[in-house]
């Protein structure tokens, strides 16, 4: 080690150290929140440890783990509701810590089915610049929580906080950039390259006219002109139109989804057949939620089936709206714990599902192609 490098103290400052390097570091905010979470449950010797972000809706937008198997993960089924214990967290401006979680005012009495009995218990509060963001819990230590563990977690949870909002500032510029781009090069396109092609289909025509006196060569091929120049508006125009910003409450939940498959097949060599009833709503959160789950059931199908086609359908029969999406792609086993617990796609539409008071069904056989269905009363 180099002179004047000190080697650390103790596990739990060379651990503390390892966080703060991977809060300054340039890997993603998972990864860096995850790395934090396995640190609070070492450094607190307790046996189980969390830390949850909340997305708003009553739900988590994150909710990383350790200590808990992917098996045990994929039983728990979708992510928890910050309600009981875990919603207490986020309402605390201070941390709380006992030797039986279940004294707490705000248990409840039971937990979810496979999941584990938990007692003793730590938990911290992650504030941000505007608040509670989040929590850190931490259960079944060997005797107690005490105040130097308390200590240890809330310097993780200042790291977290740090860490989460650096995030969001990127993501918030990232977003603003993307939008100012977007309509800047709408603008372009309409003010200078449509204004173009207009002046050019009127020039073919008038040159038409004009060489009408030169043969019938002359006037097929300024024809030609006229006709790829037209052609060329058109696909200028459904550019600009796509380049504007979604809105799913002027255009609705199945326009707006008809207008996503559009730009998906621009994209994408997969043939998509898209059958939805403009009609359709179920009201300004619903759509939202219903249009998240068909846009990640798409994103699955056309990202990880190797389908040849996709077909997506919306209809609304017998007071109920069923959302379809089906491919003929590779397929895979839903029950597979593995996929489960490291790709979260499945347990994000299943809990959009249960928000909208609906049923989720998933559908596949390995070779025999997916599909994933949306059942919602109206």
């Amino acid at each position: 080690m180099a002179a004047g490098m000190a080697e650390p103290s103790s596990p739990a400052l060379k651990a503390v150290s390892d966080a703060v390097l991977a809060v300054a570091s340039q890997r993603s905010v998972e990864e860096v929140l995850q790395e934090l979470v396995h640190r609070a449950r070492e450094l607190a010797g307790a046996r189980y440890a969390a830390l949850g972000l909340p997305d708003g809706d009553g739900g988590f937008a994150r909710f990383l783990v350790s200590g808990m198997s992917d098996e045990l993960i994929a039983r728990l089924g979708p992510l928890p509701r910050t309600h009981g214990v875990l919603g207490a967290m986020l309402e605390a401006a201070e941390p709380f810590r006992t030797d039986d979680l279940h004294t707490h005012p705000a248990f409840r009495g039971w937990w979810p089915s496979g999941h584990p009995d938990m007692r003793s218990f730590l938990g911290v509060p992650i504030a941000g610049p505007d608040g509670v963001i989040g929590a850190f819990y931490l259960a079944d230590k060997e005797g107690s929580f005490g105040p130097a563990d308390q200590e240890l977690i809330e310097l993780l949870a200042a790291h977290a906080a740090i860490a989460v909002t650096n995030a969001r500032l990127y993501e918030r510029s990232h977003e603003l950039s993307i939008l100012s781009e977007r309509n800047r090069l709408a603008l372009e396109l309409h003010d200078a390259v449509s204004q173009k092609l207009f002046s050019l289909v009127l020039t073919a025509e008038a040159a038409g006219t004009v060489l009408d006196r030169d043969g019938a060569a002359a006037r097929a091929q300024v024809d030609r002109l006229r006709r790829l120049a037209r052609e060329a508006l058109d696909e200028l125009r459904s550019l600009v139109l796509e380049l504007r910003p979604p809105d799913l409450e002027r255009d609705g939940l199945g326009e707006t989804l008809r207008k996503h498959v559009e730009v998906l097949r621009g994209l994408h060599a997969t043939a998509i057949e898209c059958d939805v009833d403009t009609a359709v709503s179920l009201g300004p959160e619903g759509d939202r939620e219903l249009l998240r789950v068909a846009q990640e059931a798409l994103h699955n199908a056309l990202r990880h089936a190797g389908a040849a086609r996709v077909r997506v359908s919306l209809r609304a029969d017998d007071g109920r709206v069923a959302l379809d999406v089906r491919d003929d792609g590779t397929g895979f086993d839903p029950a597979d714990p593995e996929l489960r617990s490291r790709h979260l796609g499945l347990t994000s539409m299943e809990e959009r599902a249960r928000r909208l008071g609906g049923e989720l069904t998933v559908t596949s056989e390995r070779g025999a192609g997916s599909t994933v269905r949306l059942e919602v009363a109206r």
